[in-house]
């Protein structure tokens, strides 16, 4: 059994007792960084969130719930805590404090190229550069289209680092009706990928032609 502080308080678990980081930037998709810190709270899990100022501002234009509305319902749980981006001396931005791994929900085509270039310039590109230099899970959700030769050479060899590219591309064989389906399709998308879960809730698992 492990401790973990977040926020000032020992968090005390056995198999989620290490956090996970959202990174969120700029990109547009915030409904996407939402649906998912709150899946992985609401799973108990342990959440650093990193938000850039460009990606405050873009939430001001995609959400009904402010940014800091958002932040103070979440910061209820004890398993929450926030850094903003230019926080570079956030314990997550040092290789010596134990994380799960990273997501950064939605991932800005900046930040990627950024990342791929080995830039850490701010909070969520450290971290991010944190996980691939101690070898820990790194999730990337990009959101641009179309996609240029640059952006996919960066997706490339990002991904033969091991990080892994998770465009949010709907399943339609669902047949999701909603932006907010699709987002929570994603946000238990992440928690498998980071090994939060094991596998998909049973209704979001494929089970052949009688889905269709």
């Amino acid at each position: 059994m492990s401790h973990t502080s977040i926020g000032g308080k020992q968090v005390q678990n056995m198999s989620n007792a290490l956090p996970i980081i959202i990174g969120i930037t700029g990109a547009s998709g915030s409904v996407l960084a939402k649906k998912t810190i709150d899946t992985l709270l609401e799973s108990s899990t342990p959440t650093i969130v990193c938000a850039s100022s460009a990606a405050r501002i873009v939430w001001q234009e995609e959400m009904d719930e402010s940014f800091g509305a958002a932040i103070e319902r979440w910061s209820d749980s004890n398993l929450f805590q926030y850094h903003p981006s230019q926080q570079i001396n956030a314990p997550i931005a040092s290789g010596s404090f134990p994380t799960r791994g990273m997501a950064i929900v939605p991932c800005s085509m900046a930040t990627l190229a950024a990342i791929a270039h080995g830039m850490a310039d701010n909070l969520i590109r450290r971290s991010a550069d944190v996980c691939i230099k101690e070898r820990r899970p790194l999730l990337l959700m990009p959101r641009e289209t179309p996609l240029s030769a640059i952006h996919l050479e960066n997706m490339a060899k990002l991904a033969n680092l091991g990080v892994t590219i998770m465009p949010p591309d709907p399943p339609f064989y669902f047949k999701l009706s909603s932006v907010d389906q699709i987002a929570e399709y994603f946000a238990y998308r992440i928690s498998v990928a980071l090994g939060v879960s094991e596998t998909l809730p049973d209704h979001l698992q494929y089970r052949g032609p009688e889905d269709i």
